[in-house]
């Protein structure tokens, strides 16, 4: 008898999605907690209305995240929460906060020091407890972190970006309100919206797709071809906004429960290396990733599930069911330079750092869910065309 498939999910406890959700924020919080700890970014503005809708229902301290989040300021936030006495926690920002904020609930929960948990560097020890409440809320749309099971944190001293990953890093909450991601720059538009493409694109092929994560990247994907480039435009346009959002969600979901790829490999790797923003890394490598993997397939695995799924990428992204892969590949080429993507080379990167970067690639936790392994050579080719 043929065994079928085997699939898990999960995602965030309760999701809230829709303009002005962030009103609810408030009555949510009280429900969950005594006092807060808020994570933000740097703009007090921004964080403005998200502090006035809890003032009225409980206490609060704040922590601002200046910079994507390394163990030394997870640290510094757990300290801050245990001085303040925090039983829920709040992150409020881009991909950033949030994969802070999971990490900082875990922490406080479980004890001990993120090198306990962390794979890689450290010593990959499971959380053994539930997470504090954490609520996620967004202010960019790419990276998915409200509903991703994973806390991407940098290590300065080992020059690399490792995860925390469990089930209890899932947030309590995920509130979604899109009209957070109206003031977005063009640029980061640009560079979130392709991270959350590439969340879309390489789960669906990859070796641990599912039939659940599959409609959500299908549904995702059409939303970013009709409206990232409108996005780009036309910042405020409500509409594009939400469908970037939803997008974005459905991304957090899909990876979360399928894993991603060599591009985010890739990015992990380079991120720790470079002062390179997560969102235009991937952008620049995902035309290239792609190539090589159809290619890495039409010769070595000609009758692999994720060379269909390709095929299929293609008539979702060119709106023809005619189209070839190679017409898919190119539509993601040309949104590339349309939306203004640098070159690695923009990030410092040199072909004397090819073999480090490749070979630490080649072990990262997101290559190992690649649809075909691929070789050192074609590897350095992906970093060649992508330089």
């Amino acid at each position: 008898m043929m065994a079928g498939i085997r699939f898990e999910f999960a995602t965030a406890g309760r999701i809230i999605f829709g303009g002005g959700a962030l009103a609810e924020v408030g009555g949510i919080a009280a429900q969950l907690g005594r006092s807060a700890l808020v994570l933000r970014s740097g703009s007090a503005s921004r964080a403005a209305p998200l502090l006035a809708a809890l003032a009225d229902r409980l206490p609060f301290a704040e922590f601002v995240v200046r910079s994507e989040p390394t163990t030394g300021i997870v640290r510094d936030a757990v300290a801050q929460a245990t001085a303040a006495g925090c039983d829920v926690i709040i992150g409020m920002g881009g991909g950033s906060v949030l994969d802070c904020g999971k990490a900082v609930a875990a922490l406080l929960a479980n004890g001990g020091d993120p090198l306990d948990y962390l794979e890689v560097i450290g010593r990959g020890q499971p959380l053994d407890k539930p997470s504090l409440p954490f609520v996620a809320i967004p202010t960019t749309s790419g990276t998915g972190a409200e509903v991703t099971r994973n806390a991407v944190l940098s290590s300065p001293e080992h020059r690399v970006k490792v995860s925390l990953r469990s089930p209890y890093l899932l947030p309590r909450v995920a509130l979604v309100d899109p009209l957070l991601t109206c003031d977005m720059p063009p640029h980061l538009t640009a560079s979130t919206g392709l991270d959350a493409l590439t969340q879309l694109i390489e789960p669906f092929v990859s070796v641990r797709a599912n039939p659940v994560t599959d409609a959500f990247c299908r549904e995702g994907i059409a939303r970013v071809v009709r409206s990232l480039r409108l996005a780009y435009r036309e910042p405020a346009n409500p509409s594009a906004r939400e469908d970037m959002a939803t997008a974005s969600l459905l991304g957090g979901m899909a990876l979360a429960n399928s894993g991603l790829g060599t591009v985010h490999g890739f990015a992990s790797v380079l991120g720790g290396m470079f002062e390179a923003p997560h969102g235009a890394v991937c952008a620049a490598l995902l035309p290239h990733v792609m190539q090589a993997n159809v290619k890495a397939l039409q010769t070595r695995e000609p009758q692999s599930p994720s060379l269909r799924r390709y095929h299929e990428v293609a008539c979702l992204v060119v709106g023809d069911p005619g189209a070839a892969i190679e017409d898919g590949i190119g539509w993601v080429t040309g949104l590339c330079t349309e939306l203004g993507i640098l070159p690695l080379r923009a990030y410092g990167l040199t072909t004397a750092d090819f073999r480090d970067v490749v070979e630490k690639t080649t072990v990262a936790s997101s290559t190992k869910a690649n649809p075909i392994a691929l070789t050192t050579t074609e590897l350095t080719h992906v970093l060649e065309r992508a330089l």
